[in-house]
């Protein structure tokens, strides 16, 4: 007895289980979203960080300073722009041989070959670190060493398709990486990666979280290597097929990385593919989308390469959706032309209705001038006239009413026909355009529901104008600068660039072809290069003006 009551109650508690877990999730992702949507003022922030420390380094001049500046811009560029991190590495190697500190030497040397093989850029990775001599060296730099080349040996093993390239570089992996646990100090983040990893490979999942429990101590929380700490959380509780703790963790890494202003969103793009699973397509679409944008700005070749068949696995779901939509659209469109159909037929049916009674009136009208003559002898008659002259008077005002709802439903059915044509005619030559070209996500985007095409194109500026002066709040004085003294442009009160300043600002982000300008800004072609003509005869140096406005904001 006992146990069929057990049975009950745990039936029973189930489905509010499911549902408590859906509602955290829910605020959890809502929590994302609101993040996300801040992610501008995140990404300023680290913007105007990296801006102190290169302000700093310009009026630093001592070489054991100038290298840790230096360093400290790489680390602030290492999750931001990979090109940027790589080009204060250089600096700080070539600072570390003028300093003549080998251990420094050989750790950004080996910091570098990092950020080749993390972004896929394999042979450079083992290029670099084929002049790299570890001996005589501190433990932090040979530990460092050693796990760079664990790592390049193990990408190339892990995305090779031959077989014995995979066993060779492989054993590699395995020997470096044991060298590593050797020299690197233990509190060190990658030994502690490497050890969790490990754990979790050989499917020693209580090791595996005694070592996160140990990392997650070790670092800050909000901090950048806290976000990597909770992901590996993450891939915890996911190994242990425990649904509500690994969405947990693993947003926590997301909202981690997009407060950092992160580029390199290793965490979003797992979000991303977890959602696409549970059939949450909207939102996958949203986060891949936006971590698409941030491994754009990050430089990564090997990011990219993940996003890509995530995207067209949303792509396929959109697809099949639109299908689903269009044939509940053409089922709309028959039951409505049958409707019109029959609605035709109904008032050819009142019209003649109408006609005959017209007829009738006439009629009945012509016996009762006769009949009145007869009134004294027939009033028997004239009594039931009256009353068919009551009757007919009766249907005449039904046939009032049903001709005003006529004259009503036929305007509405009009309005609504008129209305969907232009909308199916519309969507028809948009999809089609779309489809053709495989713009699907452009096609998302536009059959979501909109405002009127101006205020979208007003918001949508004031979203540019916004984020762009975010990111060069000193464009307008530096573009100024390049302009003559009457040409030179004041910036207007509300804060929105006018339409010149907005074509430069696209010509400053890298679009610089006068179609594409055009497209964006709704302008003609010719419109867009009279725009650019015009500044440039304005224009202190005409020849150089676009290069120098591309160079505008970099130090």
């Amino acid at each position: 007895m006992n146990k069929i009551l057990l049975t009950i109650l745990l039936a029973l508690a189930m489905p509010l289980c499911s549902q408590a877990h859906s509602s955290d999730l829910n605020t959890l992702l809502e929590q994302l979203d609101e993040t996300i949507e801040h992610s501008n003022l995140y990404v300023a922030k680290r913007t105007h960080q990296i801006t102190l420390l290169q302000h700093k380094l310009k009026l630093t001049r001592d070489l054991a300073k100038r290298y840790e500046v230096n360093f400290e811009l790489f680390k602030a560029y290492k999750p931001f722009i990979n090109d940027s991190a790589i080009s204060y590495l250089n600096r700080c190697i070539q600072l570390a041989k003028q300093l003549k500190e080998p251990s420094k030497e050989v750790l950004c040397k080996s910091l570098l070959a990092l950020r080749c093989s993390n972004t896929g850029m394999y042979n450079e990775s083992l290029y670099i670190l084929k002049d790299v001599n570890p001996a005589g060296t501190d433990n932090r730099a040979k530990g460092t060493y050693y796990f760079a080349l664990a790592h390049v040996y193990g990408e190339i093993t892990y995305y090779t398709h031959i077989q014995e390239v995979k066993e060779q570089y492989g054993h590699k992996a395995s020997q470096y990486q044991q060298l590593m646990y050797q020299v690197m100090p233990h509190d060190d983040n990658d030994y502690m990666q490497s050890r969790e990893l490990d754990a979790l490979n050989a499917h020693q999942y209580k090791t595996s979280m005694q070592i996160n429990d140990k990392w997650l101590k070790l670092v800050k929380k909000g901090s950048y290597p806290y976000a990597l700490v909770t992901l590996y959380r993450y891939l915890e509780y996911k190994a242990q097929n425990d649904t509500t703790n690994m969405m947990r963790w693993l947003v926590e890494s997301v909202i981690t990385d997009v407060r950092n202003g992160v580029m390199d969103q290793g965490s979003m793009w797992e979000m991303a593919n977890q959602l696409l699973v549970q059939g949450d397509v909207d939102r996958a679409y949203k986060y891949i989308s936006f971590t698409s944008d941030c491994a754009s700005k990050f430089g990564s070749r090997q990011r990219l390469s993940q996003i890509s068949p995530l995207l067209a696995s949303i792509a396929d779901k959109y697809k099949a959706e639109r299908e689903t939509y269009y044939q509940h659209l053409r089922f709309a469109i028959s039951v409505i032309s049958i409707m019109a159909l029959l609605l035709l037929i109904f008032l050819f049916y009142v019209n003649r209705q109408r006609t005959n009674l017209s007829e009738a009136r006439d009629n009945l009208a012509k016996s009762y001038s006769r009949l009145s003559v007869l009134n004294k002898k027939m009033s028997s008659v004239n009594d039931q006239l009256q009353d068919s002259n009551a009757a007919l008077s009766g249907l005449n005002q039904q046939l009032k009413d049903a001709n005003r709802v006529k004259e009503e439903y036929v305007g509405r059915f009009m309005r609504l026909c008129s209305v969907y044509i232009d909308k199916l005619d519309q969507l028809r030559k948009i999809v089609n355009k779309r489809v053709k070209n495989r713009q699907y996500a452009e096609l998302y985007d536009m059959t979501r529901p909109q405002e009127f095409k101006e205020a979208e194109l007003t918001e949508l500026y004031a979203y540019f104008d916004s984020a762009f002066l975010h990111l060069f709040p000193n464009f307008l004085e530096e573009f100024n600068a390049l302009l003559k003294p009457e040409e030179k442009i004041e910036m207007p009160e509300n804060g929105q660039l006018n339409t010149s300043i907005r074509i430069f600002a696209l010509i400053r982000l890298g679009i610089d072809d006068s179609s594409k300008i055009a497209e964006f800004l709704h302008y003609s072609v010719n419109t867009i290069y009279n725009y650019r003509a015009r500044m440039k005869n304005g224009a202190l140096n005409r020849d150089e003006f676009e290069q120098r406005v591309k160079k505008i904001g970099l130090q």
